[in-house]
C-alpha cells in the first residue's frame, strides 16, 4: 500500500487538508497527517483550520503524528509522497520547523514526490529545493518563489520531475489527479481511476496531466482571486 504524509499546522486551509486526505484514502493510500509535537502526548498537536475543521478529521483518522517522527531513521523510505497544504498561517508556521525542512529536502533528494498546494510551497522554498525548478505560485507568494530561484510559470499546476506545485486551492481536484498519476508512474503503484470528467472547462483542464517523469506540465491559470 502506498503511503503519504500531509504536513500542516494551525490555521490550515480547510479545503486543502480535507480534500487531499480523503482523496488519498479513496486511492487506498495509508495517510498520516503531521503536526507540531505535543509534549503532553508525544503525538502531533490537534489543530483547527481557518474555517473550523479539526485535525483529526474524523473518528477513524487516528492521532496526527509529531513532526519529530519525520526525523526518525527510515522515515523517507516509509513515504512515497509528501503533501504540503496551504492556508497562509499554517505553512508560515511549519516552514520554521527545521525537522520539517530536513524531511522535505530528504524526500526531494530521494526522488519522492513533493507536492505543494497554494501557500504550501512556502515550505518547499524554505527547504531550499526550488532553485532551478519550474513551478507555479499563488499570486501572494510569487515573488518568494522567484527569489528562491524557481522558473515561475503562469499556470494552475506545474510538474517538474518529482515536484508538483499548484497555485490555487480551487484546482485541488486537478492537483490530486496529477499527484496520484505521478506517484503511480514513479512507484508503479496501481491507483484507482477516477470517473471520466464531464464536458466542462474545469474538467477539460483537469484532464491535461499526461507527462513523463522528466517533464513539466503547465496548466492555464484562470484565477486571479485570493486564496
Amino acid at each position: 500500500m502506498p503511503r503519504a504524509v500531509i504536513i500542516t499546522g494551525p490555521g490550515f486551509q480547510d479545503h486543502d487538508v480535507v480534500y487531499t486526505y480523503y482523496r488519498l484514502r479513496e486511492a487506498l493510500f495509508d495517510v498520516d497527517i503531521a503536526t507540531k509535537t505535543d509534549p503532553a502526548t508525544g503525538h502531533g498537536i490537534h489543530v483547527i483550520g481557518r474555517y473550523g475543521v479539526p485535525v483529526p478529521l474524523d473518528k477513524t483518522a487516528g492521532e496526527p503524528i509529531a513532526f519529530g517522527e519525520l526525523a526518525a531513521e527510515g522515515s523517507v523510505e516509509t513515504y512515497d509522497l509528501v503533501v504540503l497544504t496551504g492556508g497562509y498561517e499554517a505553512p508560515d508556521r511549519v516552514r520554521q520547523e527545521g525537522v520539517v525542512k530536513d524531511f522535505v529536502r530528504a524526500m526531494d533528494h530521494a526522488g519522492k514526490v513533493v507536492a505543494g498546494l497554494c501557500h504550501g510551497p512556502w515550505i518547499m522554498i524554505s527547504a531550499g529545493i526550488m532553485r532551478d525548478r519550474r513551478a507555479c505560485a499563488y499570486i501572494g507568494m510569487r515573488d518568494d518563489m522567484v527569489h528562491a530561484g524557481a522558473d515561475v510559470i503562469d499556470a494552475d499546476i506545474v510538474v517538474d520531475d518529482n515536484i508538483v506545485t499548484c497555485s490555487y486551492y480551487g484546482e485541488v481536484g486537478a492537483f490530486m489527479k496529477t499527484v496520484l498519476t505521478l506517484v503511480q508512474e514513479r512507484t508503479r503503484t496501481e491507483v484507482p481511476r477516477m470517473k471520466p470528467p464531464t464536458a466542462s472547462v474545469g474538467s477539460f483542464r483537469s484532464s491535461r496531466t499526461g507527462y513523463d517523469q522528466n517533464s513539466w506540465v503547465p496548466l492555464p491559470n484562470l484565477h486571479a482571486g485570493p486564496a
